[in-house]
């Protein structure tokens, strides 16, 4: 898909309808959660979980991006490894199945990914972060961009020099959460810091990190001059927030949050896609985004207590459309 914004990079340019992105969240943003999320932010760039270049190679990723090409909006697939080989060829095979662009993770603070080399641990490595950035431009006709932090330990590490090196090497767009690894996702994001790194560079860059609702993003673009802001947790059990957030951003009046009873029909939704395309595996995957999404209203606790322990989707959807009618038949009352 195209756009009408370009990307200023050095690397290939596409184009982006809105300032809000989804973040790669692991064992949430697959295809059935983009999905349901493009229902409200139809034009956001939204991206696949983080996918291990090595496996994606193997043949053991395929599931993570297949059928890319028949999304509806921009989506892009994130990489991550330390392996230049492999990161190219995976980087390859993901363009191949539709990605609009490739994201090389150079953020991720767990620390199984970082011993291995990848994620956060680039940020030290910089040499072979400059490399990977250098091999995927030259194996891809699609653009490069890359997700990092403030930097390893401290914000003293000049993480300046590695952005503009990134930025010479072809990332045509750099995602920066304001944190270092070593924060994690304690603290609070620096924002200050997201804007003195933004006036370095020519090509766009996006901040990432505490945004939660439309004011924050809208505050967050005010204090950094970001060229967008990316979603991660805050959409939890919120799939509309992108849309929210969005519209907030374009100044359009009008969107309308979903109610309890449409909240609770998404689940339906969200756990029957999950069935037909997982089998009862589904349901595990369902459990997680029913305990995010069935919450504030009254009765939410002990519906969601019985939810998640269910072994039948069918009991599940059952309880559901139980606590629908009662919802329906306690507003005819009020009313």
């Amino acid at each position: 898909m195209r756009s009408n914004i370009k990307l200023n990079g050095k690397g290939i340019t596409r184009i982006i309808k809105s300032k809000v992105m989804l973040s790669p969240l692991a064992g949430v943003t697959d295809n059935i959660f983009r999905k349901i999320v493009r229902k409200w932010a139809p034009d956001s760039l939204l991206f696949t979980e983080m996918i291990n270049a090595s496996s994606l190679k193997q043949g053991f990723g395929n599931m993570k991006i297949k059928q890319l090409e028949l999304e509806k909006g921009p989506v892009g697939v994130q990489i991550f490894d330390n392996r230049l080989f492999a990161v190219s060829e995976a980087a390859k095979q993901a363009e191949d199945y539709g990605a609009y662009l490739i994201d090389i993770n150079m953020g991720c603070p767990v620390k199984k990914i970082a011993k291995k080399g990848g994620g956060s641990a680039l940020i030290k490595d910089r040499k072979l972060a400059v490399e990977l950035v250098k091999r995927v431009v030259e194996s891809v006709q699609i653009p490069v961009t890359v997700k990092t932090r403030l930097g390893w330990d401290n914000k003293e590490e000049n993480i300046e020099d590695l952005l503009l090196r990134l930025q010479n090497a072809g990332a045509s767009m750099i995602t920066l959460h304001g944190r270092t690894r070593k924060q994690g996702f304690s603290g609070k994001a620096d924002w200050d810091m997201i804007g003195q790194l933004k006036d370095k560079l020519e090509i766009p860059l996006i901040a990432n990190g505490d945004i939660k609702n439309p004011s924050d993003a809208i505050n967050c673009l005010k204090q950094t001059n970001a060229a967008g802001v990316m979603i991660g947790r805050a959409i939890l059990g919120s799939p509309w927030k992108l849309g929210e957030i969005d519209y907030a951003i374009k100044d359009i009046k009008g969107f309308k949050e979903p109610n309890i009873e449409e909240k609770l029909m998404l689940i339906i939704e969200h756990l029957e896609e999950l069935i037909k395309d997982k089998g009862d595996h589904g349901l595990l995957i369902a459990r997680k985004h029913i305990s995010w999404t069935c919450k504030n209203f009254q009765g939410a606790t002990k519906l969601r207590e019985y939810l998640v322990r269910s072994n039948d989707h069918r009991e599940v959807k059952e309880l559901i459309n139980l606590m629908i009618k009662t919802l329906k038949k306690e507003e005819r009352i009020l009313t």
